[in-house]
């Protein structure tokens, strides 16, 4: 009992010394208004200093109901910044905390526009690379330094859901099919030739990359895995500005790039023009193949060496007629030629008694282009009741071409008979788009609406000669078997209607998209033709839920279509490899995914995202072999694939110190894929992976340093896959001349000179591979300036046209 009593005393005696000695925390909270607009604004920066010394204490950001709160702050005086951009800088003094009165409610803090940068509060912070929106996630390419030298492909390597092998095919969400739109409208000069163009396009013209996952009703339901649009639009002002950007990379030659921006009054013009050369460079490649009944083996082992120029341009223009009329239009051009001279020594053996053995050096100096012209206009009607609700007519004109051409010898032949050739190919789409869009806001609500009618003419002119004796002479004369003509008239109609909901801390975005498509297709050479319709009702749903401490989970349910490209359905038989040929196949069929994903995203001063995803298609188009005979083998496209894919994606930043931040993106997923073609059944499956890890590190403020490493194991396709790739690169960034001018320099993979990717296909009958004997260490120096002056936006429109219904290749 004495015992007892004792505790009691002591207990007394401790709890007021330990209530003193506990600190007592305070909370400061409030609401951030748009003084224009009179609604919360989201995302708004909120830094709390400390009123004596003017050290930082915390930062946060508003939420989208505008709201914020701060906690876990010791009781002083203190002044809150709230910084916004394309608002004015806001210091409120918060100096009311007390032990009695340990919670503030600033209440709302309202923020006017500015057209200019104030200085009463600096705020130095790492830029977050990657930004995650309900149905899209978008890569700050303005943000990562790579960009000042490295090219559109170098910055997609770091993309999230994006990855690239080492041949340099794009795969989103770990699948071929989806679009790349630029600016929000489709390309089809990246539709066909996205290689070549991404590695000629420079990451300066680049604001962003957007993955947009589950693409809302307005967009054309095609590409299977999404979209990724590809932002360089800038805004203009009264007045002008500019950079201009030279570069230069060993081995693949100059690039240099103009962009510029002005605006007078109602008028505003942007764009960019730019150009390079690549010299002649070689690279070396074989091809093998294995036969297993009979046994042979044909192995061809040479050098590939190409050249070229390329030059692309894209110019708008907008002119506000008055406050609610608005006309703008936009040209954009492209151009490229290379020129290949391709020396392969071949040879074939096979353990048939009545099968001679084969040997050849195969010559083909070649070379092939591109030419894309894009012209589009654009009328929007505003109205008086909300400046949000719009009306918008647009109609734009396409047109591409991709030809080619090879000119084949062989020499120093043992027991080979084949002529030699020409052959040349020219492919291309001529299409016109009329559309129509309307919005309109409600107090919670936006409803959207529209029609669509996409009028597309694809072509393909194929032409081979061979090279025969003719009264003694050799002439080239052609073979009608061989050549063909084809023409591929495709029209798709279509009606939206999509419905955006924001209720506190829930935003609700679904609608249905409905596609009718005529097919008329005319092979001119042997007289035949094609008839199909077909119609596909598209629904898309998104649904985020916002928690506190910048929390987000959202779910997204779509079906997309994948339509043949005039790549796929191209009947022309390229035989300028003659033991190895590919050609297209016009009777494919349109694609049918289903894609659910599910993601949580937390923001802050690090970013972490995870977003799980599974999508499967029935009836998918794939690229498959099979063998003609013991030294032939034909690659097509088929219907053939049923494809399945669950993935886990994982992507963040974080600032390690002041000056280092770091920024990961990391997937895995399974893939199962299976199907009969030419008789057989196939069964593929496997997990793959795909990461990527950068770390910029800035010493000064004039000074950048960034690391890269990425990794992408191999590829799973229906009859073979490939081998990993691995890529990492380093840079070093100088300002001078009072920011005004930038030089950087990069080495791409700094400690491996040379790299072997191989593509391979596995059969009962046969084996085959291709592999590329890539050059691996590059360097690239650039020198960037910016000039010119701004005060005001330019104005554009809120709704254009994007034909993303077609594959890409």
């Amino acid at each position: 009992m004495k015992a007892i009593i004792i505790a009691i005393l002591l207990a007394c005696l401790v709890a007021p010394i330990y209530a003193q000695t506990v600190p007592v925390k305070g909370t400061i909270k409030g609401v951030i208004i748009d003084s224009a607009k009179n609604t919360p604004l989201g995302y708004a920066t909120i830094a709390l200093v400390d009123a004596e010394t003017k050290k930082p204490v915390k930062s946060g950001l508003s939420k989208d109901n505008g709201s914020f709160e701060l906690d876990g702050l010791p009781l002083k005086p203190y002044l809150l910044n709230v910084i916004s951009v394309g608002y004015q800088t806001k210091t409120i003094p918060a100096d009311g905390l007390k032990i009695d009165k340990a919670n503030i409610d600033l209440g709302k803090i309202v923020l006017g526009s500015s057209t200019s940068q104030l200085n009463e509060v600096k705020v130095t912070a790492s830029k977050p690379l990657v930004k995650q929106e309900i149905d899209r996630v978008s890569y700050d390419v303005q943000a990562d330094p790579d960009s000042k030298a490295q090219t559109a492909m170098d910055m997609l390597k770091k993309v999230p859901l994006v990855s690239v092998d080492g041949d340099d095919n794009i795969q989103l969400q770990g699948s071929g099919s989806y679009k790349i739109f630029i600016n929000g409208k489709p390309s089809q000069m990246l539709a066909n030739n996205p290689k070549d163009i991404l590695k000629s396009m420079p990451a300066t013209n680049i604001l962003k990359i957007e993955v947009i996952t589950t693409p809302p009703a307005k967009y054309d339901a095609e590409g299977l895995a999404g979209i990724i649009n590809i932002i360089t639009s800038k805004t203009a002002d009264d007045g002008y500005n500019g950079s201009i950007t030279a570069r230069y990379n060993f081995p693949w030659g100059p690039n240099l790039n103009l962009t510029g921006t002005m605006k007078q009054g109602k008028f505003g013009i942007s764009g960019y023009i730019g150009g390079g050369g690549r010299p002649w460079v070689t690279t070396n490649s074989a091809n093998e193949r294995q036969t297993y009944a009979p046994v042979s083996d044909f192995l061809q082992y040479g050098s590939n060496s190409t050249k070229g120029k390329f030059v692309y341009s894209s110019v708008e223009l907008s002119y506000e007629i008055d406050t609610l009329n608005l006309l703008t239009g936009s040209i954009e051009y492209d151009k490229g030629r290379f020129d290949q001279n391709q020396d392969r020594l071949t040879r074939f053996t096979s353990e048939d008694p009545n099968a001679l053995p084969q040997s050849y050096r195969l010559l083909n100096n070649g070379g092939f282009g591109w030419d894309e012209t894009d012209l589009s206009l654009n009328y929007q009607l505003g109205f008086k009741r909300d400046k949000k609700q719009l009306l918008t007519a647009s109609y734009q004109y396409t047109y591409f071409s991709n030809e080619n051409h090879s000119d084949i010898s062989t020499v120093d032949r043992v027991n080979y008979n084949s002529p030699d050739n020409n052959q040349q190919n020219n492919a291309g789409t001529r299409q016109h788009t009329l559309q129509l869009d309307y919005v309109h806001p409600l107090k919670q609500l936006t409803i959207e609406a529209g029609a669509k009618g996409i009028f597309r003419k694809n072509f393909s002119n194929s032409d081979v000669e061979n090279l025969t004796n003719v009264n003694g002479q050799d002439i080239f004369v052609e073979d009608p078997t061989l050549s063909n003509d084809f023409n591929y008239h495709q029209n798709v109609y279509s009606l939206y209607n999509s419905y955006t909901y924001k209720a506190g801390s829930w935003t609700l975005k679904g609608g249905a998209r409905m596609e009718h498509t005529h097919v008329d297709a005319n092979f001119i050479t042997d007289g035949s033709s094609l008839n199909r319709d077909y119609t596909n009702v598209i629904p898309s749903i998104s649904v985020m839920r916002n928690f506190s401490k910048n929390q987000s989970l959202t779910f997204g349910f779509t079906n997309r279509l994948e339509r043949p490209g005039i790549w796929q359905l191209n009947p022309f038989v390229d035989r300028s490899n003659p033991q190895i040929v590919n050609t297209g196949n016009p009777n494919l069929h349109a694609v049918l995914s289903h894609l659910f994903e599910l993601t949580y995203n937390k923001s802050g001063i690090g970013n972490i995202s995870a977003k799980l995803s599974y999508m499967y298609t029935n009836n998918s188009i794939v690229s498959v072999t099979k063998l003609i005979s013991d030294t032939l083998s034909e690659t097509t496209y088929d219907n053939v694939g049923k494809y399945k894919t669950a993935r886990l994606n994982i992507n963040g930043s974080y600032p390690l110190t002041k000056k280092l931040n770091a920024n990961f993106n990391a997937a895995l997923f399974y893939v199962w894929i299976k199907g009969t073609y030419n008789g057989e059944f196939y069964s593929n499956e496997g997990p793959r992976t795909t990461s990527n890890v950068s770390a910029t590190y800035k010493p000064g403020n004039d000074w950048t340093i960034g690391a890269n490493y990425g990794y992408n194991s191999h590829l799973i396709w229906l009859q073979g896959g490939s081998n990993h790739y691995m890529y990492s690169s380093l840079s070093l960034s100088k300002v001078l001349l009072n920011k005004k001018l930038t030089i950087t320099g990069v080495v791409n993979n700094p400690t491996q000179k040379h790299y072997t990717y191989t593509q391979f296909t596995s059969t009962p009958d046969f084996y085959q591979a291709n592999t590329q004997y890539q050059i691996y260490r590059t360097f690239a120096v650039s020198l960037n300036y910016k000039f010119g002056k701004l005060s005001s936006d330019i104005k554009k429109n809120q709704r254009s046209i994007n034909n993303d219904d077609v594959s890409k290749q």
